[in-house]
């Protein structure tokens, strides 16, 4: 999935995703009002779902806003897109995107030079668990992309924060929560996640099931992890299009279904590489070093081998977040 950009040549993209009467229209409504953000700047609000509430232009401080529907996925697609943006003459975009429809085709659709600068995630607290249950793959899709998830009409009497708190966090360790409450009020989500390994210290072994947990973080915030010497179970991993004394050292790991099963790996270097076999499992020790690397195509998580010892594979081959 790309990265959310920040590029001044690019038009901006303000994207809220969620489900049907989560919320957006609301926020963005709300948002609309607000003349630090609505300041006359020519914008292009595109609604991919229309649900009960209307905007009001009304109460807007700057009516240099033209709004547009997409109403089947189809027409999502990057030549209609380009088509909208400049029979608007918008110069920014503010997107309620579909939320059954998926983050990754709304990537692929959108311009080259349409930049994602911030995501935000609306729920209704009252149905999110039962989306969670039955449509668990929209649900990832939408939290992990996200950088703020706001639970709406959460009832702090007959609702337990921390049970939304945990699937969030199976999704994103980065993503901020924030509740707003049947009585009006808005609370920010203040539960503790400690990591289950001590990354205070300079060596530290990952157990088997926290492996996924341990990927997530280290693709999310590398840089803590910069010459940490570290020890986990792996399946071994080979191409002839490594360099030579490249391995990739990692795991299966599914977020929320056996269709998103992935192969997550780290860039490991080891001047006897060659002798490994592919699936081969290994328990392996090596000091992180965070560089630019071509497999990685920019910067990211080397792995210094310094031990490597055959193993059997782990009780569970496929590690979760659970």
């Amino acid at each position: 999935m790309p990265n959310i950009q920040n590029q001044n040549d690019d038009i901006p993209v303000y994207l809220f995703v969620g489900f049907l009467e989560g919320g957006k229209t609301k926020f963005i409504q709300e948002t609309m009002e607000d003349k630090r953000f609505n300041n006359g700047e020519r914008t292009l609000l595109l609604v991919c779902e229309e649900g009960i509430e209307e905007y009001d232009m009304s109460s807007w401080p700057s009516k240099n806003v033209v709004i547009r529907t997409i109403e089947e996925q189809e027409d999502f697609n990057e030549d209609n897109l380009k088509a909208i943006l400049k029979e608007s003459g918008a110069t920014r975009v503010v997107l309620e995107y579909n939320g059954m429809w998926t983050i990754q085709d709304m990537f692929e659709n959108l311009p080259i030079e349409w930049a994602v600068y911030q995501a935000m995630c609306f729920v209704d607290a009252n149905t999110f668990l039962n989306y969670n249950q039955n449509m668990r793959s929209l649900v990832v899709d939408k939290i992990n992309v996200s950088e703020l998830v706001v639970f709406n009409r959460f009832n702090t009497k007959t609702m337990d924060n921390v049970e939304f708190h945990k699937i969030v966090r199976g999704v994103s360790r980065r993503t901020q929560i924030a509740y707003e409450t049947t009585d009006g009020e808005v609370a920010y989500d203040d539960i503790q996640d400690p990591l289950p390994f001590d990354i205070t210290k300079d060596e530290f072994t990952i157990e088997d099931q926290d492996y996924a947990l341990f990927y997530r973080d280290i693709m999310e915030e590398p840089d803590k992890y910069q010459g940490k010497t570290i020890t986990f179970r792996a399946a071994a991993a080979r191409d002839p299009k490594f360099p030579k004394g490249v391995f990739a050292a990692g795991r299966h790991v599914m977020t929320c279904c056996v269709e998103d099963i992935q192969y997550c790996w780290l860039v490991a270097e080891w001047e006897k590489a060659e002798m490994l076999e592919n699936r081969q499992w290994i328990r392996v020790t090596g000091k992180i070093n965070i560089q630019r690397h071509k497999l990685y195509k920019g910067k990211g998580p080397v792995l210094q081998v310094q031990a490597v010892v055959l193993t059997e594979a782990p009780e569970q081959e496929v590690a979760t977040f659970y």
